[in-house]
């Protein structure tokens, strides 16, 4: 088939070479040059150096105008499909190619429609995420669903464990739909049971509150690992949280107390202390947390403080 294939993160680079390995690719479009770094470098999209390797006409665009429409209606697609662009499809470009568009999602609709489904998921405690491939309508992430896989998790995945493997997972999905599609095979069923939506994440998502129970506190930071990043403050300080998991062999701390040992720093919670391995203080590198520890005046020192 003859695609137009839109997507930005590193997550959608699986289904796009995925397809290009079946497909006629006659665009890829995706979000422009950001500024990366602390010298805030313009830097290609994943999906654009992507593209790029697999010698594919690159389209970037911020938004997808009237500009962007023509362009790809003058190419003819018979399809398009999108996988985490970071931007809405409107008329009349949603019905510009022959079969429309169908979009990769990396949750079980209905359950978390938006931009953060894995991230929101884990910090809800799902036992499971997982994958849809959806017919895209103007309503957000509503439309009729031509398949659907579940991933079971293991106690400690991240979100960024989880989109390594959904990533995978879709693409071989999408890859399936596609072919539906273009033999006539493919049947799309409306969504089933009550919605539930994923808005964005912002930096504040990340801070780790030390009054819940450990494993909200846990799920949090599965959920916000490693994007926006989990976080605390100590003396005033924000310190990063890069690695952790649940000190189910420690005596309890009160919630925010810190408690030095030498591999591993504990926090304590509203229940059980969190063991974190590894931070990034303000201004600084990653170090390991207990060499963190060691080099604070720790007296009256708590996490949240």
């Amino acid at each position: 088939m003859r695609l137009v294939f839109a997507g930005t993160p590193e997550p959608a680079i699986p289904t796009l070479r995925a397809l290009a390995a079946r497909h006629e690719i006659v665009a890829v479009v995706t979000r422009p040059d950001a500024p990366l770094g602390r010298k805030r470098v313009l830097t290609p999209s994943p999906v654009a150096r992507a593209a790029a390797d697999l010698d594919l006409p690159v389209l970037k665009a911020a938004r997808l105008d009237e500009r962007v429409t023509e362009e790809i209606a003058a190419l003819q697609p018979e399809l398009g499909v999108i996988v985490a662009y970071g931007g809405l499809v409107r008329e009349p470009l949603l019905s510009a190619p022959v079969h429309g568009w169908i979009n990769l999602h990396f949750s079980l609709l209905p359950r978390w429609r938006g931009a953060a489904p894995v991230q929101r998921a884990l910090i809800a405690g799902d036992p499971e995420v997982g994958v849809s491939v959806f017919q895209l309508v103007p309503e957000l992430d509503a439309g009729d669903v031509f398949g659907m896989r579940a991933v079971a998790l293991a106690p400690e995945t991240t979100a960024g464990d989880a989109l390594e493997v959904l990533a995978a997972d879709g693409a071989a999905l999408t890859l399936d739909v596609v072919a539906g599609i273009a033999e006539g095979t493919a049947r799309a069923e409306a969504q089933s049971g009550e919605p539930t939506f994923a808005p964005k994440m912002g930096i504040d998502d990340g801070m780790l509150d030390w009054s819940a129970p450990l494993e909200s506190v846990f799920s949090r930071f599965r959920g916000v690992t490693p994007e926006p990043g989990a976080h605390t403050t100590v003396g005033g300080e924000r310190l990063k949280v890069l690695s952790a998991a649940p000190a189910l062999d420690a005596a309890p701390l009160a919630p925010g107390e810190i408690a030095g040992e030498k591999t591993r720093i504990l926090i304590g919670t509203g229940s059980r202390p969190l063991a974190v391995s590894r931070v990034q203080p303000a201004g600084k590198g990653v170090m390991a947390a207990a060499d963190w520890w060691r080099g604070q005046r720790s007296e009256g020192l708590r996490a949240g403080s």
